[in-house]
């Protein structure tokens, strides 16, 4: 065999492979998404952003959340109004909730829509999450979190207590607003 009937015998037996990568790279771009720029409450000086991606029946959201009590779990839901006007964020109305389950953790149906991961500070008051569900979703359907709003919460979720996971007092609020599909 040639050097050149080498590389095209590879070729062949590559391209496939190359093609199948190639399809796999393009679904991991997220159908639509939508941002939420955190700005703090009355008194308070926690901020960030969360963005939400759809991908298949999934919706993956990603936060970078500073401000924070060092080493402490805060409560973090989205909220049934886009709106952040009230110094203490009640304008955003209650948990996302379009299905009328009760207050439950995020893994375990039955659960809102908008009950998510409690957020965990790290020793400088800043906390990250990358989480995937599926009760929520990016511009379309009944879960659809576009033109709501998503609140971080002084206390941890305790995933028991009806209807907000006792939570305490909001510490920020960003209204969900669509960002540009994959």
């Amino acid at each position: 065999m040639t050097k050149r009937t080498k590389r095209i015998a590879l070729f062949a037996v590559s391209f496939p492979f190359m093609l199948a990568a190639c399809a796999i790279g393009s679904d991991r771009s997220p159908s639509a998404s939508a941002l939420a720029t955190l700005k703090p409450t009355q008194g308070n000086q926690v901020a960030g952003s969360v963005r939400f991606e759809q991908y298949g029946n999934k919706a993956r959201v990603i936060a970078t959340v500073t401000g924070l009590k060092p080493g402490a779990a805060h409560g973090f839901h989205v909220h049934e109004k886009g709106d952040c006007s009230a110094a203490d964020a009640m304008s955003a109305g209650g948990h996302f909730n379009p299905l009328g389950q009760p207050h439950g953790a995020h893994d375990k149906p039955p659960h809102h829509a908008g009950d998510m991961p409690n957020l965990t500070a790290d020793a400088t008051g800043t906390a990250m999450l990358r989480w995937e569900g599926e009760a929520l979703s990016v511009g379309s359907g009944p879960a659809n979190v576009v033109g709501r709003s998503v609140i971080v919460h002084r206390d941890p979720d305790d995933y028991k207590t009806q209807p907000t996971g006792n939570s305490g007092p909001r510490l920020a609020c960003g209204v969900i607003q669509s960002g540009s599909g994959g």
